[in-house]
């Protein structure tokens, strides 16, 4: 009986935490300074629900080191889970974007492009503005890791620990939300975002919890991107 209270007890801890780190990670987005660049504007925003997500891990005694960020115990094995999830997810994309058509649901038109030029600017050909940029779009896809992948769906774990299920609901959720945050509607782009957060997802859970892999994939897929829209 004792046994249960606690584990009651618990479940809403983690489920207090859960609401107020997603409430305000929402929230602080309604928050822009149109003078700042967009990236300005984004790091702002992860770094408050960095602030919040180490609030409560200080609460519940769970540090980052805990959640994957640490030394790789190997380094070949790091590089190969790396090289696994750069192989996954275009392969993934592909198939997404072969049945996309007979999806049984309308799908919000695709505004990454127009948007992309809007948030970092005109990248054809110009390589120094993507220099200038890309350090900060690296911290900002190693900090998506930390918060969507080490965060999350530790959480998420935390809250449905009494179910059978409770990993494979915490990467689907994760994976939702990160798709989701990005696009704010049911659109092209946010499931193939979506489609990157549960390979990076079920990398996470099934290799160890070691953060790196999925930081530096992150941090590739993103320079790849950026550099796209140099050479475009």
């Amino acid at each position: 009986m004792a046994n249960n209270v606690l584990s009651t007890t618990a479940h809403k801890d983690f489920l207090f935490d859960l609401i107020v780190y997603i409430s305000i990670m929402f929230l602080i987005r309604e928050v822009y300074f149109p003078k700042l660049h967009f990236i300005a504007n984004g790091l702002m925003w992860s770094l408050s629900t960095l602030i919040v997500a180490t609030w409560r891990m200080k609460v519940r005694n769970i540090s980052w080191r805990d959640l994957g960020l640490r030394k790789p115990e190997n380094i070949f094995k790091t590089l190969l889970i790396t090289i696994g999830i750069l192989v996954t997810i275009p392969i993934l994309i592909i198939i997404f974007n072969l049945v996309k058509d007979f999806l049984p649901f309308t799908l919000a038109p695709d505004m990454s492009s127009e948007n992309a030029v809007s948030k970092f600017g005109d990248l054809k050909n110009n390589w120094v503005h993507f220099f200038t940029i890309i350090p900060f779009v690296l911290l900002q896809s190693s900090l998506e890791e930390l918060l969507d992948r080490g965060f999350l769906i530790t959480w998420f774990e935390r809250l449905f620990s009494s179910t059978s299920f409770a990993t494979v609901i915490a990467v689907l959720l994760q994976a939702m939300i990160f798709g989701f945050r990005h696009s704010y509607d049911l659109s092209e782009r946010s499931i193939t975002v979506g489609i990157i957060g549960l390979v990076m997802g079920i990398a996470y859970v099934k290799f160890g919890r070691s953060l790196w892999p999925l930081i530096i994939a992150h941090c590739v897929l993103n320079t790849v991107s950026m550099m796209g829209r140099v050479l475009d």
